[in-house]
């Protein structure tokens, strides 16, 4: 598989294996918002893990494999997979405001993480060692999962549209590496 499908961003700490990454953001959370000139949208170069996520999304939603090369690796797979499932709830909505809404409710509800019994990734990450590790762990991935379906609505729905982007909506049935998070179903 081309290395131009795994992450290329870096990162000095991990929690239960996944990368603890800094991205661009306007949520509360573990990470602090960077400068926008940190990161520019239009220099692929300077891509966050979000970016990628989003950038390589329609490839690689294909593969039935994927080889981790690093722990970001598995931040491009859990937000693979969380992509699916809010294109999910964007194929089911009425119009933007509402699929904006969904979008915020289901971002925020409460997931699984790696340790549950009802993780479907498992396989890929270490459980929690201690309690503040879960808590780490679950509100970074509470404020990726915000940012990650604050950016994709503006892509998938543009808001002069009346309904999802047909090129976006055609991926939600997809299983990316034969999983699925299944959250649309507990939601």
């Amino acid at each position: 598989m081309p290395s131009i499908y795994h992450s290329d961003c870096c990162a000095s700490k991990t929690i239960c294996n996944l990368a603890k990454l800094s991205f661009r953001t306007k949520f509360n959370g573990p990470i602090k918002a960077l400068d926008p000139e940190h990161l520019r949208k239009e220099d692929p170069i300077d891509l966050d893990i979000i970016d990628e996520s989003l950038y390589y999304f329609k490839s690689i939603v294909f593969f039935n494999q994927f080889e981790i090369t690093n722990d970001s690796d598995r931040n491009l797979i859990y937000l693979t997979l969380f992509i699916i499932e809010c294109l999910k709830l964007l194929s089911k909505a009425v119009n933007r405001k509402q699929a904006c809404q969904e979008l915020i409710n289901f971002s925020t509800n409460t997931f699984a993480i790696p340790g549950d019994a009802n993780f479907p990734l498992n396989h890929l990450f270490q459980k929690p060692k201690s309690n503040d590790e879960m808590d780490e762990l679950r509100s970074y991935l509470g404020q990726m999962r915000q940012e990650c379906s604050s950016r994709l609505i503006d892509i998938a729905w543009p808001a002069e549209e009346d309904s999802p982007s047909k090129w976006w909506i055609c991926f939600s049935k997809r299983k990316f590496i034969n999983l699925t998070l299944n959250e649309i179903n507990m939601y």
